[in-house]
């Protein structure tokens, strides 16, 4: 029987926007079947105020929206991750703490919305954009029915599909 409900860490370097993003979506959408989190590598201390704008635009409560350094959940004490995915290329390719548990990895790189200067509409675009990436992805990954031994290699391959699907080749 598969151990429920799945814990699911999301990091980024700032864990403002991205991340906290893909948590809000999974805490949404994954009932008792999903625990999520996110982390930085370099936390901003807080919440980008479009991702919190974006979030409750889509009715997600976002209580939980703070800005943390990963290592909050490198210690003993923390929740056991099964998966723990990458949401930005600069945490993918940054030295990880040691996790306990040795969860399974994926990468799900999404461009930055905070880096997006310009009019209001345009930023609130571009957060929505990274809005409707995230949940096409969590979706995608709920609907799976993903078990601890099968989440690695779900969350990759709907990473890599992604990747394809935003190439604009």
């Amino acid at each position: 029987m598969p151990s429920m409900p799945l814990h699911v860490l999301f990091l980024c370097t700032g864990n403002s926007a991205r991340s906290l993003i893909a948590e809000g979506v999974l805490r949404a959408l994954g009932h008792n079947q999903f625990r999520a989190y996110s982390a930085g590598s370099q936390p901003t201390g807080k919440p980008n105020p479009y991702a919190i704008l974006v979030l409750q635009d889509h009715d997600i409560d976002v209580d939980f929206a703070t800005s943390k350094r990963w290592d909050v959940f490198a210690g003993d004490d923390a929740p056991k991750m099964d998966l723990i995915v990458t949401v930005c290329d600069n945490a993918a390719g940054e030295t990880c703490p040691v996790w306990p548990g040795h969860p399974q990895m994926a990468h799900w790189g999404v461009a930055d919305p905070a880096t997006i200067d310009g009019s209001y509409e345009k930023i609130v675009a571009a957060f929505q954009t990274t809005y409707e990436e995230m949940s096409r992805r969590i979706r995608a990954l709920i609907a799976s029915h993903p078990t601890a031994e099968t989440i690695g290699d779900l969350a990759r391959s709907i990473g890599q599909s992604e990747a394809r699907h935003n190439d604009p080749k």
